[in-house]
């Protein structure tokens, strides 16, 4: 398997900017508590050339920038900023793994989409770009050559090749270790990874032990360690917490468009489309208050959302300052894009959506209603009034996950379908089977997960006068944590096989 990196360097830096673009090109740090203290845990370009650094206490970083502004840093508010990039990867990317507070891995198995992983980097990238964050991208075979690399190198893009890991490794300081494992080899008058990696392994253990020879193995480009993909919240929402309350509509309009950006790339990447959400505010010194906000049409977009946030919140009256906005999405459906036209149709169009949206909004969905054609021949009787509601599902797992009366596709023609993407070579798998033969769970990508739904089987057999005939059982599963898979039972040994996933 080939693994990706990406490493945003001082990404919590980074992100305050975003969020606060008054602060580009200005002295400031992101603090932490350290027993009792409050030190630098990330600074800004402008405060590390004063001679701000990490660990340094903030009294001790103010008198070397005395404009030097703080702000308070908070580990578990990165880490879910750094998860909705991951779930924004999801559109070039099968699955992520954190690396918080400055990177993430990601499955590289897509790169024949991208015209090689070089693309596959190029385009991971742009959309980091696209949400505003600089990084640099590295593919590897093992996840620590590619964080290392990612980490202290100076290209933007780097593929290693198989079995090119040391010689890469080589040149690199030993920063690029932890602080634990380093400490030891620092104590020889080493230097490099290159210099580590020549030390003969025996001599390695008998000195530091485990703990040095896996480092030692690491430089050498040998690391085990398994990709765990990160597990996507089924519940799709947004919080954040404001630096000051806010008495007006002014500054929880940053708020706004920071926690919809995030939204909306979590959305983009599951290639979902938002059909009503719910605002909560979080008032201080205590209560809240949930608006709800229903859309006329499922949408992604985190611009034509902030329009109809604004509509919705700017006249409101509340009794206490705003501490904090979370948005939750209650109902969602899938994205399947639109259509634009020349001219001014589109901005004409996302006007209309903003007016519709405001309707239902103000109105009640039962004001807001489309005529949908009868198989009646009488006039009178040849529409009927339907809310507007996300277009029906075309797709179905073999019609197992929708009601009987729901199902728009039979068992037969789900079962024909074929997967948008395929293994180029079927892939085992770790089956947890019942007495009857159907998957209870299997083992991918480092965890148990559920299969949630079974159909099948649709039976294929042939070539038997070939070297290699074949008699394989296809299903199409839902599998917990990855979604819709093709996978097949073949007749020769009995086992499961993954051969490939539908979008």
């Amino acid at each position: 398997m080939r693994w990706g990196y990406l490493h945003f360097t001082r990404f919590p830096a980074q992100r305050k900017v975003i969020e606060s673009p008054s602060l580009a090109g200005k002295p400031f740090v992101l603090v932490e508590e350290v027993r009792g203290q409050r030190k630098v845990a990330f600074g800004s370009t402008s405060a590390l050339k004063a001679g701000v650094r990490p660990d340094m206490t903030l009294t001790a970083a103010c008198a070397l920038e005395p404009s030097l502004q703080h702000f308070p840093y908070r580990a578990e508010e990165e880490a879910r900023a750094l998860s909705s990039l991951g779930e924004a990867l999801l559109c070039v990317a099968p699955a992520f793994q954190l690396a918080a507070p400055e990177g993430l891995w990601f499955d590289a198995g897509a790169a024949h989409l991208f015209g090689g992983e070089e693309g596959l980097c190029a385009r991971a990238l742009e959309v980091c770009s696209d949400h505003g964050y600089r990084g640099r991208a590295v593919v590897a075979s093992e996840l620590f050559t590619g964080q290392a690399l990612a980490r202290h190198g100076k290209s933007p893009v780097r593929v290693v090749p198989e079995g090119g890991s040391a010689m890469a490794l080589a040149p690199l300081p030993l920063l690029a270790l932890e602080a634990p494992a380093r400490a030891p080899f620092l104590a020889l008058g080493f230097s490099t990874l290159g210099e580590v990696a020549a030390l003969p392994g025996g001599a390695v253990t008998a000195r530091g032990g485990a703990a040095s020879l896996r480092a030692h193995l690491l430089c050498q480009g040998r690391d085990d360690t398994r990709f765990v993909a990160a597990v996507l919240e089924e519940v799709l929402e947004e919080r954040m917490t404001l630096e000051w309350p806010a008495e007006s509509f002014e500054p929880l309009q940053f708020a706004l468009k920071t926690v919809l950006d995030r939204l909306c790339a979590r959305l983009a990447g599951r290639r979902r489309a938002a059909v009503q959400l719910t605002f909560t505010l979080q008032l201080d010194p205590k209560g809240h208050v949930e608006l709800p906000l229903t859309l006329a049409r499922p949408t992604a977009r985190s611009k034509l959302l902030l329009d109809l946030a604004r509509h919705r919140l700017s006249d409101l009256k509340l009794e206490n300052p705003v501490a904090a906005l979370s948005i939750r999405v209650d109902e969602h459906s899938e994205d399947r894009g639109q259509q634009l036209a020349l001219g001014d149709a589109p901005e004409g169009d996302a006007a209309l959506e903003v007016v519709l949206s405001r309707l239902a909004t103000t109105l009640g969905e039962e004001a807001l209603f489309c005529a949908a054609l009868e198989t009646v021949h009488r006039p009178e009787q040849a529409y009927a009034a339907r809310a507007f509601r996300p277009p029906p599902a075309t797709r179905a797992m073999a019609g197992e996950l929708l009601p009987k009366e729901e199902r728009e596709v039979s068992v037969e023609e789900a079962l024909r379908e074929r997967p948008s993407r395929l293994l180029e070579a079927p892939a085992p798998l770790e089956a947890e089977i019942t007495e009857s033969g159907e998957l209870l769970a299997t083992w991918l990508l480092g965890r148990r997960r559920r299969v949630t739904a079974m159909a099948g089987p649709e039976r294929l057999s042939g070539e038997w006068w070939a070297e290699t005939p074949f008699s394989r059982d296809y299903y199409r599963v839902h599998v917990e944590g990855l979604g819709p898979a093709w996978v097949f039972r073949d007749a020769r040994d009995g086992r499961f096989y993954l051969q490939g996933l539908f979008d």
